[in-house]
């Protein structure tokens, strides 16, 4: 009875607490997201129906000058993607997702670019997409890669009144390598870069990044076949040029450079492949006091490069 009189009283006594949910409640919940990232919303009804079919939907496989698209699977990875200026399409963030930092970056990143669709889809579509890979809710779409013709290089420097200076790769499997030289042509004065189409790297998000945007600027070529593109190039008078560790000819010592020419690089182990290097001109060498067996493609073809660039300036 005591206990009644009590709860009955105008006397507050001890009370149960919210435990902070009060507090907690009106703090800000941050920015308000995009309308694709609201659920119900209109525009989230349709990105979601976008991101399903997008799943559903076959690659397209590379035919003619392009390449197959890409996706960049994971948050640092697309973080990385957005930072360095990779082109993107679509960025796929999953549904109810933890909204930690990289996320918040990528969605940013996404916004100030411009022109990236961003697509909410439950996880079980993003599985599918990344043939189940460890995706942590987020999938950029990389769009297939334009290449040039090769003889467009060549085309472009003599429209310019220059001679063309030109680096092609023959052999050289990893991303990074041509990532790295086409940012070694564009910063000495080069006119592109020609990969063959088969069993070599192409331009791949981490090439793109690797350029430092150099690529958006560099027009990567690609030939069906290495050694009859060199022998076109011979025909329109433009001289080949092989890097190899055992070349008759210090790269110092050759005239060639200061006209037009293609800088031809192989892989790190096996260098030139016979037909290629039956098609050169001239083999030379890269002088290494320091007794190394041999450079990476993306270091050789910046020395010979700036050999060239200084003798013609």
């Amino acid at each position: 009875m005591a206990a009644n009189n009590r709860r009955m009283s105008g006397k507050k006594g001890a009370q149960v607490g919210s435990g902070g949910q009060r507090r907690r409640g009106l703090e800000g919940k941050g920015p308000t997201p995009p309308a694709e990232m609201r659920k119900g919303h209109k525009k989230n009804r349709l990105a979601t129906a976008k991101a399903k079919q997008s799943a559903r939907r076959p690659v397209p496989r590379g035919r003619g000058g392009k390449s197959p698209s890409e996706l960049v699977v994971g948050r640092n990875p697309v973080v990385e993607a957005l930072r360095g200026g990779v082109p993107a399409s679509t960025l796929y963030v999953q549904q109810f997702i933890d909204n930690d930092e990289r996320v918040r970056e990528a969605l940013q990143l996404a916004a100030e670019r411009g022109g990236i669709n961003l697509m909410e889809a439950p996880r079980p579509e993003l599985d599918r997409m990344t043939n189940g890979l460890n995706h942590q809710g987020l999938v950029l779409q990389v769009p297939p890669y334009e290449y040039a013709h090769p003889e467009d290089l060549a085309g472009a420097a003599y429209d310019d009144g220059e001679d063309p200076l030109i680096v092609a790769l023959d052999g050289v499997t990893d991303p990074r390598n041509l990532g790295a030289v086409v940012r070694s042509v564009s910063a000495f004065g080069g006119h592109g870069v020609v990969v063959p189409e088969r069993r070599a790297a192409g331009m791949t998000a981490g090439a793109w990044k690797t350029s430092a945007g150099a690529a958006a600027r560099t027009p990567v070529a690609r030939a069906t076949n290495l050694t009859r593109a060199l022998e076109a190039y011979k025909k329109a008078g433009i001289t080949i040029v092989g890097l190899a560790a055992d070349g008759e000819t210090e790269i110092g010592e050759l005239a060639a450079l200061s006209g037009p020419v293609v800088i031809v690089v192989g892989s790190e182990g096996k260098g030139l492949s016979r037909l290629v290097g039956e098609t050169c001109d001239h083999r030379v060498r890269i002088p290494m006091p320091g007794g190394a067996e041999s450079l990476n493609a993306g270091v050789a073809a910046g020395i010979v490069l700036y050999e060239a660039a200084r003798r013609r300036n």
